[in-house]
């Protein structure tokens, strides 16, 4: 990897928790750099200390001092052998993101995996040995590998992530983790970007042995002491073969994780160029390996799916800054205890939810039968851990124990939080929320799942606008990692913050937005299937959109979404934009038609699609009579351009009305920033993460081009494609769809 210092940043220290590239400055600039620090201690081992808080990256300035420390070690005659650890329990967290792209144009390819961590590190005349605790993450693991041994302690985390930002390895983990690990054990852990614990690594050979964190840096100087005085064996990672299959066997490995590769992640390049570095060392050696990792690794980091996912890092970790709010120095308050109202799924998903992570919940329903039936739910969804082998029957057991279900309100008085999760019907939520109001304590939040309805609609009728929020979860509410949570003008910024801890503590990313109807993430969303209706009222197949949309990367297409959601929940939400937004909404009558024959979506077993006994959808040949009696309502006919599509013009088509609705959300200030909406639309809404989220995508594509294209449509489909101002005025400027906008409002 690359050698340059980038400008130190709070938010690029705060991202090194997993990834991984700091020279001892000068003491005075000890505070504001990290470096490495070299003692030698009475025995001849010098102890490098690699410090970087809060996970001691390898920051460029770090590489060149650990660089000059550890020639100085090879130098004195003082030193035999070289300790390498990390300070504050942690070795190291990896390679500092913000320095991609920022490659020394003079810089020798190969300068630091082969000329120092190859040539001068692991082929040194003195041994190291690698102290790990906490984590050995990337860059940090790779460093590792380089020395001669590793000793962990037992909990501690080592793993090469790098593939979940577009990249590979690259300062010699494609080389050595396989010649330690063996081969297969290797592309797991790289593929899939798993990390494995200190005692796993032991017993696979990636460490050398286990103990504990008080005992680590001495046992490490005693084993480095030994190798140097040939009492233990000197291994040098890079030409260890005993882990390695023989090449036929080799070869049948590589080409079965091709194959899963490109069944898993079709679009995908770098998993495959992976792959294609570890066969170059096994075929051709290990130097041969490492100097196309270099030159795949250059490749790579500059491709538009490493750009994506480097940007969805970034943008994840910011979504819980929220000006006059976080930086307020707001302590959130302890949330102990939650309520929810109605056991249905999302009910029963949320009290998942919270359970899996130790709080004690209330579940109300308004008889025996449905609350049973929410019960059973929770306990449906827990025991689908128990069955994946991700919880114990013990673990089950403690979990189900914090649940209890109620018909009424008397064990509310002293919830934290109440999360009211009831069908979509204004007066029924009004109804709950007065009780609410009656029943909680005066410092309790009182929250709403709605996914669409205005949150002044539904605490209208009540007097404490400053307790009340939303808390929108995506379903299923135990599985999908967003957590929306939307404020009103009233909403008290320590409720907010309360909220947002809350988000942290259940493991969901969250993203906080104003007040609208369908809020931030499915108001963008909401054209999505709509443009559906409308390309397969002018002539376009329903499966074949399906099909299109997830060879772009969805998990689904709008068709088998509609399926999955539901035909009744889907008419309802929908009424709710043709009210807000009449001006720019498609009426397509196919949902409405089906739903009228009592077809509802997969929970019936017929819908866009015909479901077996295990839910497994077949396209149904009877569609098409649905679709000409839609085709007829709507008044319209089979348009000669819209059959002629191409694949890439069904995406745009699809998804630049997502767009426009987006750049409206931005410019009425429902949502902070662009990124805040691409994290938004991959956790919420399945957008494939290496295309960086909706906004990055389109701003990949130009707000010109975007631009451009809606405005061509509007002219042959009406107002539904029209853009926005906000996207013609960044199209006139040739500015950025994801940098902020001058003049847009802030409603949050």
């Amino acid at each position: 990897m690359l050698v340059r210092i980038p400008p130190e940043t709070t938010e690029s220290r705060a991202v090194q928790q997993r990834y991984g590239l700091r020279q001892r400055p000068a003491p005075s600039e000890m505070a504001r750099k990290g470096a490495t620090t070299m003692e030698v201690r009475g025995d001849g081992v010098a102890v490098i200390t690699i410090s970087n808080p809060p996970v001691n990256a390898l920051s460029f300035d770090v590489l060149a001092s650990f660089q000059r420390n550890y020639q100085e070690a090879l130098r004195r005659n003082d030193v035999k052998a070289i300790v390498l650890t990390g300070a504050e329990g942690r070795f190291c967290g990896g390679f500092d993101i913000n320095a991609f792209g920022n490659k020394p144009k003079n810089e020798k390819p190969g300068s630091l995996s082969i000329d120092f961590l190859t040539d001068i590190v692991e082929d040194a005349h003195k041994p190291s040995v690698a102290a790990i605790d906490g984590i050995a993450l990337g860059g940090g693991l790779e460093v590792a590998m380089v020395c001669h041994a590793r000793i962990s302690t037992p909990s501690a985390q080592l793993g090469l992530p790098e593939l979940q930002l577009g990249i590979i390895p690259g300062m010699g983990g494609t080389q050595r983790l396989p010649r330690l690990v063996g081969m297969s054990k290797a592309l797991e852990m790289m593929l899939m970007s798993k990390s494995i614990k200190g005692v796993e690594a032991h017993k696979l050979g990636l460490v050398d042995a286990i103990v504990s964190a008080n005992e680590l840096v001495n046992t490490a100087c005693s084993w480095a002491l030994e190798i140097a005085e040939h009492k233990r064996p000197w291994f040098k990672s890079l030409h260890r073969t005993d882990k390695l299959p023989d090449l036929q066997e080799a070869k049948e490995i590589l080409k079965i994780s091709r194959v899963k590769a490109q069944k898993q992640a079709a679009n995908l390049q770098h998993p495959l160029v992976c792959i294609d570095v570890i066969e170059a060392g096994v075929l051709s050696g290990p130097r041969a390996g490492l100097m196309k990792e270099v030159v795949s690794g250059k490749m790579l980091e500059q491709s538009q799916t490493s750009k994506s996912l480097r940007h969805v890092f970034f943008a994840q970790r910011a979504t819980s800054k929220i000006p006059e709010v976080t930086n307020l120095g707001l302590t959130p308050r302890r949330i102990l205890k939650a309520a929810i109202v109605g056991g249905g799924l999302m009910g029963s998903g949320i009290a998942t939810a919270l359970v899996l992570n130790n709080m004690f919940v209330i579940l109300k329903e308004v008889n025996e039968k449905f609350l049973d039936a929410g019960i059973n739910r929770v306990k449906a969804n827990l025991q689908s851990f128990v069955k994946r082998g991700r919880m114990t029957k013990d673990d089950y057991e403690k979990k189900l124990s914090l649940l209890s279900g109620v018909l009424d309100y008397e064990q509310f008085r002293d919830a934290d939080v109440v999360i009211e999760a009831v069908i979509e019907d204004i007066l029924l939520k009004q109804k709950i929320f007065s009780d609410l109001e009656r029943y909680c304590h005066s410092n309790c939040i009182i929250a709403t799942n709605t996914s669409t309805i205005d949150l002044q609609l539904i605490g209208q009728k009540t007097s404490c606008q400053d307790r009340i929020i939303g808390a929108h979860f995506f379903s299923p509410a135990h599985v999908m990692p967003l957590l929306e949570i939307v404020r009103t003008q009233h909403t008290s910024s320590q409720v907010i913050v309360d909220l947002l801890d809350l988000a942290k503590k259940i493991r969901k990313t969250p993203i906080v937005v104003g007040n609208c109807t369908g809020f931030a993430v499915n108001r963008m969303f909401f054209p999505y299937g709509q443009v559906a209706g409308l390309l397969v009222d002018y002539g376009l197949d329903v499966y074949r959109i399906d099909h299109v949309i997830t060879q772009f990367g969805m998990p689904m297409g709008p068709f088998r979404l509609a399926d999955l959601v539901g035909f009744g929940v889907a008419v309802a939400t929908r009424k709710q934009y043709y009210q807000s937004f009449p001006e720019r909404c498609y009426k397509s009558m196919l949902t409405d038609i089906m739903l009228k024959d009592k077809r509802t979506g997969e929970s019936s077993g017929r819908g866009y699609y015909l479901y077996d006994d295990k839910r497994k959808a077949s396209p149904d040949p009877d569609i098409q009579k649905y679709v000409e009696k839609s085709r007829n309502m709507a008044g319209v006919a089979k348009d000669p351009k819209v059959m002629k599509l191409t694949d890439s013009d069904i995406v745009e088509m699809v998804f630049f009305p997502v767009v426009n609705e987006a750049c409206r959300v931005l410019d009425e200030g429902i949502a902070l920033k662009a990124s805040d909406l691409d994290v938004a639309s991959i956790m919420g809404m399945g957008f494939p993460s290496y295309r960086g989220g909706v906004m990055f995508w389109a701003d990949s594509l130009g707000a010109e081009y975007v631009f451009k294209r809606l405005e061509a449509w509007s002219k042959d489909y009406g107002e539904f494609f029209r853009p926005c101002e906000y996207l013609a005025a960044r199209a006139r400027q040739g500015a950025s769809l994801i940098a902020t906008a001058d003049g847009a409002k802030s409603r949050l």
